[in-house]
């Protein structure tokens, strides 16, 4: 579908990298994986043809498309969510304008046994043929469908996309992105504006419906959960693993292990073979001995062994004075921007030491009950920070607000003090900004390294509670590890507001969920909490089956009522019995739509196999071909529609409160 063919690249005479070859076919799911810096964003905007390489090419099937979602870009606010997604549908609006027009002209005419009334009518088959095939009459559904996914409600669609967040409004661009079913997507950190459960959406459209896909994500889970395929760009070479990326981690290692066997029995070889020729070099009888070694030594083939940088961020938070019991009491706090109420009677206390999260979708509140933490922003009710609190906090947007126009080194040397600037050279080294790097500035960083760069201006204090608002965003899986390690080792109190869950899993012991204006508290980690809300999805999904299936619902509920007020204690316990029946229900649910998906792919690998006999001039001569295109175009209707009815069912089950 694609070929890449020794591409290379360099900046300013720099190599990138260099004679980059592979082959991108229909079903891979490529993880491109590498440190900051390495070339992936780069080699993505090559493949999707907007920037040149110093050398090779990138070949493409002819009609194969490309879909790119780059990590920044220029959003619009002119219209609303639905009325921006409908733009992926720009060429099917258009094709069915030039249908209607054709309607008219067919209308106004009565020379029907005219050539140029009989070429009228077969432009407007063959148009309405391809306007079928592009699915022209359920392209809404499926724009629906696939912005519920990405987490908006039918409420939103009507909102003008101003009133949303840039993360947001980047789930809009990646919607309009999917909603054109390109043969290639590209993706350039996908996940770094979604919630966790539009993460584990995306990854099921990736893995069941797209046709190829590349991705850089430094969310290990996610692309566990999705790729089969991973492309690594690492010191200046592009190797090719055909595993996912836990494999391919142990056969990077299980390759390096060998090629660093290979070169010291090479070396061993050379070695023995230059102490010959010194020992004998000088003796007439050794001479054709000598020579014969000095030729054996030039024909030698020194074998490569991959470097591996082994730099990494050695993160040590310095020590700090001992804070209060309890950083963090809220007691009934709310905040409203106007008539929107964000959230409302928060009640928590986080204790010293403690490590908690922050998790809900975007919008729910979570950056701005850190912002109210911190006193950035008014807000009712008490909150109170603790006695001898000292405050990090990593914003969001903390590598966007730093200076463009100075160095690495002077981003640094400027909030440095005392004997912290005696030690600038080594601290950047231990976040890979070792050498030359150090120079660089700001403006021609990658996302990661600016992060890593505004990392480091935070741990230049000591500081005895952390704040960290989405720490991990653009920091490779290296560093994202190094990270979580220091955070688990620091003495003081730390949020995490972040959705990735890998990162999370095995930090933090407590998580506060954001939704519906309320703020949750759960005991355990990221996957009691996500294991937890399938359980409680199961209490919800009895409760509505129960209601459904009996006639006399209505009525048991309301006697019901009395008792469940009085005896609050009984409300969420269940027998195992009730338990195992609920899980069957959900499971039954889960099939469903399981089984929907799998008939809507089979109709639609139908469809273009048929399409492809269609685009041929042998099978354009085959009515039966067009009759039976028809027929499964109409069952790929009915079984989208089952797999809506039985996606929104699944959906309610697990959402309803």
């Amino acid at each position: 579908m694609v070929s890449v063919e020794n591409l290379s690249v360099e900046f300013s005479a720099v190599p990138l990298f260099s004679e980059a070859s592979f082959v991108v076919n229909s079903g891979d799911r490529i993880a491109l994986v590498g440190k900051n810096g390495a070339g992936k964003s780069t080699l993505l905007k090559i493949i999707a043809g907007l920037q040149n390489p110093t050398a090779g090419v990138v070949a493409k099937q002819k009609d194969c498309t490309i879909g790119y979602l780059p990590q920044v870009m220029v959003l619009s606010d002119e219209r609303t969510v639905m009325e921006e997604a409908e733009t992926a549908f720009a060429h099917v609006k258009e094709m069915q304008s030039r249908l209607d027009d054709l309607n008219r002209q067919m209308m106004q005419r009565t020379d029907y046994e005219s050539e140029d009334y009989l070429s009228l009518v077969d432009k407007y088959t063959h148009l309405n043929e391809r306007y079928n095939m592009m699915g022209g009459n359920n392209y809404r559904a499926d724009l629906e469908r696939t912005l519920h996914g990405l987490g908006f409600s039918r409420e939103d669609f009507n909102r003008p996309t101003s009133e949303f967040s840039g993360g947001w409004r980047m789930r809009v661009e990646l919607a309009k992105l999917l909603l054109m079913h390109p043969d290639l997507l590209l993706l350039d950190e996908p996940t770094n504006h979604l919630d966790i459960g539009s993460i584990q959406w995306l990854e099921q459209f990736l893995a069941t419906r797209a046709n190829a896909v590349i991705l850089v994500s430094h969310d290990r889970a996610f692309i566990n959960n999705v790729t089969n395929r991973t492309i690594e760009i690492s010191c200046g070479k592009v190797n090719d693993y055909k595993v996912k990326y836990d494999e391919y981690v142990v056969l990077r290692a299980q390759r390096h292990e060998q090629q660093l066997r290979a070169y010291e029995n090479q070396q061993k070889e050379i070695a023995d073979i230059k102490d010959f020729i010194e020992r004998f070099r000088y003796k007439p009888t050794k001479s054709n001995q000598v020579q014969s070694r000095i030729k054996q030594l030039e024909r030698i083939v020194p074998v490569e062994v991959d470097e591996v940088d082994n730099s990494s961020m050695r993160l040590k938070f310095p020590p700090c004075l001992r804070s209060g019991d309890y950083p963090v009491i809220c007691d009934g706090v709310s905040k409203s921007y106007g008539e929107h109420l964000v959230f409302h009677d928060v009640n928590l206390t986080i204790k010293r030491g403690e490590k908690v999260a922050f998790v809900g979708n975007n919008g729910e509140g979570k950056s701005t009950l850190v912002k109210c933490i911190m006193g950035e922003i008014p807000f009712n009710g008490n909150l109170k920070v603790g006695h001898q609190v000292q405050i990090g906090y990593f914003a969001q947007n903390q590598a966007q607000l730093l200076d463009d126009n100075i160095t690495v080194f002077d981003t640094i040397d400027r909030v440095a003090r005392g004997d912290m600037r005696l030690k600038i050279r080594d601290i950047l080294g231990a976040f890979m900004f070792g050498g030359e790097s150090s120079d660089k500035f700001v403006k021609v960083l990658s996302g990661g390294e600016r992060s890593r760069l505004a990392m480091i201006r935070l741990l230049l204090e000591p500081v005895n509670f952390l704040i960290l608002d989405e720490p991990t965003n653009h920091l490779d899986m290296r560093s994202k590890d190094v990270l979580k390690e220091a955070i688990r080792d620091f003495d003081g109190t730390v949020i995490v507001v972040s959705h990735d869950r890998d990162f999370l899993d095995g930090l933090v012991e407590k998580v506060y969920e954001f939704g519906g204006g309320k703020v949750r508290e759960h005991i355990g980690g990221i996957y009691d909490f996500l294991r937890k809300k399938q359980i409680e999805s199961l209490d919800q999904l009895q409760t509505t089956m129960s209601s459904a299936g009996s006639p006399s619902s209505v009525n048991t509920t309301s006697s019901s009522t009395s008792s469940i007020q009085a005896s609050p204690s009984s409300v969420g316990k269940q027998s195992y019995l009730q338990m195992k029946e609920r899980a069957k229900m959900l499971r039954k649910l889960e099939k469903a739509v399981e089984d929907s998906e799998k008939r809507v792919t089979e109709l639609e690998e139908s469809i273009a196999d048929i399409e492809q006999q269609l685009s041929t001039p042998e099978g354009a001569q085959k009515p039966e071909l067009f009759t039976r295109h028809a027929e499964l175009k109409a069952q790929l209707q009915q079984a989208e529609d089952d797999w809506e009815r039985a996606m929104t069912a699944l959906d309610e089950a697990q959402s309803e409160e």
